[in-house]
Parts: structure tokens; C-alpha cells; sequence
């Protein structure tokens, strides 16, 4: 078993163990009670925990709170905000990432997707299972799914590029999920080129988070004060839950204004790992 594979059966009991922790959060369950939830010795579950995110359990939790969401908020309106405005992307990236995006042309879009050929397949990550999908020209579709979902996936991209041609190929999408979603400690600079379908206002959306670095945090409010619309935080909403391009274009690093995490179209507890994973590293990097 590769490590994706061993990441990606962690991350079921990392599910459970976070969905036990935000049920829980008031009174701050230690390691020995997770365990017992999740059906494990304290001592597999730090290991679990080791495997999947790097850090332990305890470390790992603390960022689940909604205190730390909302120091993040504070954060992106004071230091990083300066940054946003001076151009920059933020402080504290966790590593060069180019991600250059090219729309769907008017042709394509009113054919559906007609003479477009697309390769996909399924694969492990650190998050649990994805479909990726990809063109010639780039990286159109990544979305997560739980087991047993793979021919509901299927339909899904199916749905998005109806008249294009698919041909299923595991093995050529593994290299793309892996560059994607590298093991922890092993970040290499990411350049991926994505295809993105959508409309003029949700294509500004998904570009402005591209800008949102991993570690960092806006709400829906500020997003849209971003692309020059502070009163369309609604549309804003709606372009995020028309993403199909899950992690590359971070929808799960927008949060409401209270601090909530908020909802994900791929799981709040997969939201909560994404999140809290990405803020650990971030944090472990700046001690390095």
C-alpha cells in the first residue's frame, strides 16, 4: 500500500474522530475519549492521526475551534489585508503554487462540450476518494466522494460536459491527484494549468481565491468586497457551490463572518480536515 492509499483509509477515522470533536467541542475531549469513539487504543490513534496529518491529534484539534476561525478572520483584516491590497497573495505560503486558468470558450460552452475529449479517473488522497478530470488544455473536474459513489461521480461530469468524450484511465490521473495532493513534508512547487466552465461572475469568484493561500481564511463578505461586489455575498455563495474543481479552487477556505465554518459541498467534516490541516502546516512551517 502506497502512502495515498494509507492516507486516504486514515482519513475515514480522522472523519469520525473530527465529527466526534465538533459535536463535543464544549468540553474539549481528550485523546483517550476520541479513541474510545472511534473504536481505537489512544496509542493506533496518535498513530493514525501521525500518519495522515503529521502532527498530533491534540495539536490538530485545537485548529477545529471556532476561536482560531475567527482569529484568522482578524487576521486577513489586518496583516493580510495589507498584503491583498498591496497585490500579494499573503504571508506565510506554504509553497509556490502557479495554478493558471483558461475558460471554456462561447463555442464550448454551447456545444456542451462537443469535440472535447476527456480523461478521468478515481484515486486516493488524504481527503478521502476523488474523480479527477482532465483536457488537453488542463485539469476540468476534482471532486470528492465516499465510497461506493463512483458511478454517481461519473454522472456528475457527465452532467457538467455532456456532448464531450470521455475514456476512463486510472493510471493516467494518478500523477495529476498526486501532484495535487502531495504527502506531508514532501510539498514541491504545484504548476497546473485548469479549465474552468462557468459564468463571467463565478469565473472572477473562483480566480480571487485562487489569491487566498493555504493557512489563510475570508468569509463570504469579504470575498465579495474582493471582486468589487461587497453587496453580492448570496452570488457569491451560489459561485462557490458551482465549483467543480475541489481544493485547487479553495472554496473551503471561505467561512461565514461569526467565525462558522459553514457549509461545504463536499462535507463540512472534510471542510473542518481541510482547513485544520492546512492551518497545522501552516503553523509548524512558521516554527521551523
Amino acid at each position: 500500500m502506497n502512502g495515498h492509499d494509507e492516507r486516504c483509509r486514515a482519513y475515514e477515522t480522522v472523519a469520525r474522530a473530527i465529527r466526534f470533536v465538533r459535536q463535543h467541542c464544549l468540553c474539549q475531549p481528550g485523546l483517550q475519549e476520541i479513541a474510545e469513539h472511534v473504536g481505537m487504543s489512544p496509542f493506533h490513534l496518535q498513530r493514525t492521526f501521525s500518519v495522515w496529518a503529521g502532527i498530533s491529534p491534540k495539536r490538530f484539534l485545537q485548529s477545529l475551534t471556532a476561536e482560531h476561525a475567527r482569529s484568522l478572520l482578524r487576521a486577513e483584516q489586518d496583516v493580510l489585508g495589507a498584503a491583498h491590497a498591496a497585490g500579494l497573495s499573503g504571508p506565510g505560503r506554504l509553497h509556490d503554487m502557479m495554478v493558471v486558468c483558461d475558460a471554456v470558450t462561447p463555442g464550448e460552452v454551447r456545444s456542451l462540450g462537443a469535440g472535447l475529449t476527456i480523461t478521468y479517473g478515481f484515486g486516493p488522497t488524504p481527503f478521502g476518494r476523488v474523480l479527477a478530470g482532465r483536457t488537453a488544455r488542463g485539469l476540468c473536474h476534482l471532486q470528492f466522494m465516499a465510497p461506493g459513489e463512483e458511478a454517481d461521480a461519473t454522472r456528475q461530469l457527465r452532467s457538467d460536459w455532456p456532448n464531450a468524450t470521455l475514456i476512463r484511465d486510472d493510471e493516467a490521473l494518478a500523477s495529476s491527484i498526486g501532484r495535487v495532493f502531495p504527502l506531508l513534508g514532501q510539498m514541491q512547487p504545484l504548476h497546473l494549468h485548469l479549465l474552468l466552465h462557468g459564468t463571467n461572475f463565478q469565473l472572477k469568484v473562483w480566480q480571487a481565491l485562487l489569491r487566498v493561500a493555504p493557512g489563510e481564511v475570508v468569509s463570504y463578505g469579504q470575498l465579495a468586497t474582493r471582486i468589487g461586489h461587497p453587496r453580492a455575498q448570496r452570488a457569491v455563495g451560489s459561485a462557490l457551490a458551482r465549483n467543480r474543481i475541489a481544493v485547487l479552487i479553495p472554496c473551503h477556505r471561505v467561512i461565514r463572518e461569526n467565525g462558522d465554518i459553514g457549509s461545504y459541498r463536499w462535507g463540512v467534516d472534510r471542510k473542518h480536515a481541510l482547513l485544520a490541516a492546512e492551518a497545522a502546516y501552516a503553523a509548524d512551517k512558521a516554527y521551523r
